[in-house]
């Protein structure tokens, strides 16, 4: 490994330096919740989309995707490409523009004005939890690349990245988030295709790394049978994994094509970019409707270059590290052994950029949702914009130290950093979908039948995931039900059925609600503007 120099650590202090002044300085100027929550619903179209890209590629996503790719193939890069894309541009067009008009500040208000106050509770408690694990999961990602450049201990690069971050974000409101992820998703992309074109011409150019892929996967299928890799593989006749994008259903991975199309691009996918408060939050707070639909379609366009630039990278550490065996270390493998003096700082201001850009706005949804739907809507229904701003900066202490306890529970788990997050968006994203797309398209769902579906199905999804360990299965004498490794895309694709059947079949038995109430909430009915 290869020590940062002098320059190196001007760079990256120069880069955090330049972002916390930023973000403190707009910070400064919050004086109420609605500044810190929605940034006064006066945010442009191009930082949002830039925001939206940003908060998404994560230092999950540049450690976790580019360790999926090495382990698993350019399949992961389908998490992008169908994964965003498509439901991003649905979004810009029917969802988001509604939301817009109904003045919530979170999804899970809407749900009370569309449902009840059950299910607004419900879907807030999860995307809590989530919330909270996912803020785990980025301080771990983020200390493991920390870790091997700085020569630092994994423990102590969880506290500093924790108490960096946390001073940002705390002072920091919505307005803050979207403006320094706006400077961030240039310095990500920009860093991560550094990366890139460096490992490219290392591997020899574009023909030579295709030629090397196939050497390496033959190499490694022939040592699993034989034990013995050739000395000279040819792997044209063979069905490569790594570099195909679309998987037979039988495939060992987590990202068959089944899983990617019906649990992926049908349900995970639109019931992120659709229903996830910490994406949807910066559309919330757009100037106006227009300004609410650009901003989804310009981060989409963003999107179609991230599987190139996070994902290709994960296979060039497939072809230099054949002895790696835990794919989360091959892109900090890359960057310690690819990049030289000064382009290495300038990479790891990059991952800090996704490490600040997603950890500042989980933060912020999360506040938003303790603050709005349980303090304002339970403790105090008159709380007054001072008191939720001081609440909001609480919480985020708060949630600051619990991710801090959740990383290290996750230092010991064997899986991959973004398997245990997509197994997380697993447990209830299929539900939250199934009460958006009623709630919304279908005027005849009810309350009680929403609460129902909701809650049975998150039960479900936990039920698939846990009759699907080793330790359960072989106890209770039954074969796995899922015979591919992971399989998070299924618990997605059931757990949405369930939901979806019984919130129809419930609604049908049961007393639709009032014209009235959902008036301007149920896209058969006329949109109304309504009170944030």
């Amino acid at each position: 490994m290869q020590t940062l120099s002098f320059l190196d650590y001007a760079v990256i202090f120069a880069y955090l330096i330049g972002t916390l002044g930023l973000g403190l300085y707009i910070g400064s100027k919050i004086k109420t919740g609605s500044d810190y929550f929605l940034a006064g619903r006066r945010l442009p179209w191009w930082a949002i989309g830039m925001s939206l890209v940003a908060t998404d590629i994560g230092a999950v996503d540049i450690i976790g995707t580019g360790g999926a790719a090495f382990s698993h193939g350019l399949a992961v890069g389908n998490f992008e490409w169908i994964g965003c894309v498509p439901a991003m541009i649905i979004g810009a067009f029917v969802f988001i523009p509604f939301f817009w008009r109904s003045g919530v500040t979170t999804i899970p208000e809407y749900m009370e004005r569309r449902f009840n106050v059950s299910v607004r509770s419900a879907l807030a408690l999860c995307w809590i939890i989530f919330m909270a694990c996912n803020l785990g999961i980025m301080l771990l990602a983020s200390a493991k690349m920390m870790s091997l450049h700085l020569g630092m201990s994994v423990n102590a690069c969880i506290y500093l990245t924790a108490i960096l971050v946390g001073i940002y974000t705390i002072s920091g409101g919505l307005a803050a988030v979207v403006y320094t992820d706006m400077i961030q998703c240039i310095i990500m992309i920009g860093g991560c295709l550094l990366v890139l074109v460096v490992g490219i011409i290392d591997v020899g150019g574009i023909d030579e790394f295709h030629s090397k892929i196939k050497e390496r996967e033959l190499a490694q299928k022939m040592e699993a049978v034989e034990g013995v890799p050739p000395a000279n593989a040819s792997a044209e006749e063979e069905d490569l994994l790594h570099t195909s994008l679309i998987l037979p259903a039988d495939a060992d991975t987590p990202f068959p094509w089944t899983g990617i199309f019906f649990g992926l691009a049908l349900i995970l996918s639109p019931a992120y970019w659709i229903g996830n408060q910490a994406i949807v939050q910066r559309s919330l707070g757009a100037a106006s409707e227009f300004e609410a639909k650009a901003a989804y379609v310009w981060g989409a366009l963003l999107k179609n270059l991230v599987p190139l630039v996070v994902a290709v990278p994960g296979l060039i550490a497939f072809i230099k590290f054949p002895e790696l065996k835990d794919g989360d270390k091959a892109f900090p493998e890359l960057i310690s052994h690819l990049l030289p003096v000064g382009l290495k700082g300038l990479f790891l201001a990059a991952f800090l950029a996704a490490l600040m850009s997603s950890i500042d706005s989980y933060l912020n949804s999360a506040s938003t949702i303790v603050s709005n739907d349980f303090y304002k809507r339970f403790y105090r229904r008159d709380a007054s914009d001072v008191s939720l701003l001081m609440v909001g900066r609480v919480v985020t202490f708060l949630l600051v130290l619990w991710a801090i306890g959740f990383s290290f529970f996750l230092m010991n788990r064997s899986e991959g950093i973004y398997t245990i997050f997509q197994t997380l968006m697993a447990f209830f994203q299929g539900p939250a979908f199934a009460l958006l797309i009623t709630g919304l398209l279908w005027r005849r769902a009810t309350g009680v039948a929403a609460l129902t579906g909701f809650l049975v199905g998150v039960c479900f999804s936990i039920m698939l995931f846990a009759l699907n360990q080793p330790d359960v299965y072989t106890a209770l004498g039954i074969e796995p039900l899922f015979q591919i490794s992971e399989p998070f895309l299924y618990f997605s694709i059931w757990a949405f059925v369930v939901s979806f059947s019984l919130i129809v079949i419930i609604s049908l038995c049961t007393k639709p609600e009032p014209t009235e109430k959902i008036d301007g909430l149920v896209f058969s009915l006329k949109p109304r503007r309504g009170a944030a």
